[in-house]
Parts: structure tokens; sequence; C-alpha cells
């Protein structure tokens, strides 16, 4: 079966499957290098309200497929940190839905996402120890930023796994489900995220990234968007409210 990256976009939420089967959903280098592109799609479809992605089976991804590793590690590495990038900067909510390993570039994809569900029984390891390979710097301060600075250099220093209770503890992951249970909680709580303010969401995605220059942006769009005259008139009349901001998308 090919390596691959499939999705699917239902009740306004996108899903992105990382499909190799045969290396527990390891990341080839043309996995690595459709995830931007896809990504850029599923952005500018309005569709789209949130993104979830996950892997195939009882795996979220392995990592790097390592042969891809021997020719030009630094290539491989570009290409992974290309596609963190364009996920960390994916303009609406995303969650990593993880069953099983993930380890190495999987951890890097998932730390890249906003949010973190765990299957009871997972594990997690940043693993560039194990290789000799230096962890992008972007990572690391990614990884730090969820993590703090201890938790961080106990997982690249050692490659160790860990288990679903102590990456909870460390803040790696936001919610632990039991088994079979995942689906259910993230379908529940990405609809969630589909029906609220997307410029609530935008901003705050912003803000939470460190972005000091867009204050006056978002009191801009804040004024233009109608969205918190529509949340307050809802809330008074006891109805669901009906939001019409929508991220824009250049080009």
């Amino acid at each position: 079966m090919e390596p691959q990256l499939q999705h699917e976009v239902a009740d306004s939420v996108a899903t992105v499957v990382i499909r190799h089967p045969a290396k527990r959903n390891a990341m080839t280098a043309a996995m690595w290098a459709a995830l931007p592109p896809l990504l850029d799609t599923l952005a500018a479809d309005p569709g789209v309200r949130a993104l979830v992605l996950t892997g195939e089976g009882g795996t979220f991804c392995a990592g790097a497929d390592i042969s891809t590793l021997r020719s030009s590690p630094e290539e491989a590495q570009t290409l992974a940190v290309r596609a963190e990038e364009a996920l960390a900067a994916f303009p609406k909510p995303t969650l990593a839905a993880v069953r099983g390993h993930c380890v190495g570039g999987g951890s890097q994809l998932a730390a890249a996402c906003d949010l973190r569900f765990a299957e009871e029984g997972s594990l997690f390891g940043v693993t560039p120890a194990k290789l000799g390979i230096v962890y992008p710097a972007s990572s690391t301060r990614r990884l730090v930023s969820l993590v703090g600075p201890a938790a961080a250099k106990y997982l690249l220093f050692s490659g160790e796994l860990i288990d679903t209770a102590r990456a909870l503890r460390t803040g790696l992951v936001d919610e632990v489900l039991p088994e079979g249970e995942l689906a259910k909680r993230v379908t529940e709580f990405t609809r969630v995220l589909a029906s609220r303010s997307q410029l609530t969401q935008a901003a705050a995605k912003e803000f939470a990234g460190g972005r000091t220059d867009r204050d006056a942006h978002w009191s801009e769009q804040a004024r233009g968007s109608g969205d918190t005259a529509e949340g307050v008139a809802a809330f008074l009349e006891r109805r669901r409210p009906s939001f019409t901001w929508s991220v824009p998308f250049p080009g």
C-alpha cells in the first residue's frame, strides 16, 4: 500500500490521516512534502472550521521513515520542518488525535497542532538523540513552549518514551481518553470548535503564538465582523449564534 496522506471534510472539520501501515505510519519524504500544499488547500476552504490530524489504525506516527535519512538527512529535516511550520501556521484550530506511538517526527507534528487528545496506552518520544541528529531550533523552541525546559530536556536528552499519564502531566497532551473513546470525544469537541467564532479563535491563536504587532488589526476585525453583536444577541435570545466572520486566505 502506497504511503500517503488521506483527507476528508465532514461537518466543517477536515481530517488528515497519516497512512503508511507497513512502517507504523512513518513519514516519507514525499509525505512531508505533500503536507504543506494540502494544508493550504484546506485552509482556503471556507467550509473547513477545524482540522484533525491522526494516523491510520492503532498508530499515530512512528516518526520519519529512517530509510529516507540515509541519502540526505539535511533535506529530510528541511522537509519535516516545512511541514511542521505549515501545520503550526494553519489559521484554524488544529487537533492531533493520537493512538499508539507518537514518536520523533510524529511528536514533531503533534506538537505543531493547537491541541492533542490521546488514547490511554499511547506512547510519546522525541528521539533525535538516538540517531545523532540535531533537533531543529524551531522544533525545540516549540517543544519548550509546550512542556517547559525541564521536560523538553528530558525528552530530547534521553529519547525515552513516556506514557499518557506523564504526557498529560507535562502538558504534552490536553486530554487522555479510555480505549475506544477517542474518536467520539474528538468528534464532539471539534463540533464545539466549529460552532464558535472563528474571529475569536484566529485572534487567540495569533496572540497565544506570541504575535505582538496585530492588536490594532484584530480590534478592526472585531468592529467590522458582526460576530460580537451576534454572540450577544444569541445569548440574550437563548439561541445558538450564527457567526459569519471567516478566516481570509491570501490569493
